[in-house]
C-alpha cells in the first residue's frame, strides 16, 4: 500500500529557544528516512488550527531546529506548546541548499531578518569547516537590536568568518553597524569575484537590491543563489497555490539558482 504524503508525524518538542518575543525556534525530534538539507521546509500542523509551512534552521543528530515567528492562527497555538509537548510535522519538502555547490570557493551569504533562518545550516557548516571554503563573509541585516536573531551563533561566527552584522538602527548603539546590507557588498574584499559565489535570503526587495549590488561588484548570475518566500499549502505540488509562470516552489524551490530564479515574477 502507498503511504499518504498527506498524514503527518508526531514530533515531540525538545527544546524551545527564544529569541525575540514573537520569534522562538523549536528544536524539533526528526528520526525520518529522508535526508534535510538547509533551506527545505516543513509543513507544521495543530489539528483545529491548520498547517503553516516553516523552513529548516537547524539540522542536527535525532533533530531539526524549526524557527517560527508568531504571525497568525497556527504559529499563536504552536507558541502555547512547551518542551515535550508534540507537533504534527509533514516533510521536508522543497529544493534546499546544497553545500557541495559552495565548496572550495569564497562564499558570501547575504540575509536579512527571518532570511537567516533557512541559512543558518549553510552558515554553521563553513563555519565548523573552514576549511572547506576558501573565505566566507556573512552579511546579515536586522530592523533593530530587539530584532537579532541566533545571538549565541553569531557570537561565535564572529570568531570564525567576515561577519558584517548591520541594524536599520542602531539607535546610538556604536557596537552596532548600521544601514542597509546593500550598503555593505560594494566593499566586499574578495580574492576573485569572478569564481565567488553568494546566497541570498530576505524579503523580496532587500533580494531584489542585493542581488543588484553582487552584480554590479562582478558575481555571475550562475554564481547567486536564491530562496522565494511562498505560502506553501500541500508541499506536493498539486494545489498549485505557489506556482510561478511554469514552476512550483514547493517542488523546484525554494532554492533557485539566479539564472532560474530571476526569472520567476507574478
Amino acid at each position: 500500500m502507498n503511504k499518504n504524503e498527506y498524514i503527518p508525524f508526531l514530533s515531540e518538542i525538545k527544546e524551545v529557544i527564544k529569541h525575540t518575543d514573537i520569534e522562538y525556534t523549536f528544536r524539533m525530534e526528526y528520526n525520518g528516512e529522508q535526508k534535510v538539507k538547509p533551506g527545505q521546509f516543513f509543513e507544521v500542523s495543530i489539528p483545529k488550527f491548520g498547517e503553516a509551512p516553516i523552513s529548516v534552521s537547524g539540522i542536527g543528530e535525532g533533530f531539526i531546529d524549526l524557527t517560527i515567528r508568531r504571525v497568525g492562527k497556527v504559529t499563536n497555538e504552536v507558541f502555547e506548546r512547551y518542551v515535550g509537548d508534540t507537533l504534527f510535522l509533514r516533510g521536508p519538502y522543497g529544493n534546499g541548499f546544497d553545500v557541495e555547490d559552495y565548496k572550495g570557493k569564497e562564499v558570501v551569504v547575504v540575509a536579512g531578518g527571518t532570511g537567516v533562518s533557512p541559512v543558518r545550516g549553510i552558515i554553521e557548516h563553513f563555519s565548523h569547516n573552514p576549511q572547506d571554503a576558501k573565505g566566507m563573509t556573512l552579511i546579515a541585516g536586522f530592523k533593530s537590536k530587539n530584532d537579532i536573531l541566533f545571538k549565541e551563533d553569531l557570537k561565535q561566527w564572529d570568531e570564525t568568518m567576515n561577519l558584517i552584522l548591520t541594524l536599520d538602527s542602531n539607535g546610538g548603539d556604536t557596537s552596532y553597524k548600521e544601514g542597509l546590507v546593500t550598503a555593505y557588498i560594494p566593499t566586499l574584499e574578495l580574492q576573485d569575484v569572478s569564481t565567488a559565489v553568494a546566497i541570498v535570503v530576505g524579503p523580496p526587495a532587500m533580494m531584489r537590491f542585493s542581488v543588484m549590488a553582487l552584480l554590479e561588484r562582478g558575481f555571475k548570475e550562475e554564481n547567486i543563489w536564491i530562496s522565494h518566500e511562498r505560502k506553501m499549502c500541500c508541499g506536493l505540488g498539486k494545489c498549485g497555490h505557489c506556482r510561478i509562470n511554469d514552476s512550483y516552489v514547493c517542488i523546484d524551490g525554494p532554492v533557485y539558482n539566479y539564472t532560474v530564479g530571476s526569472q520567476l515574477f507574478d
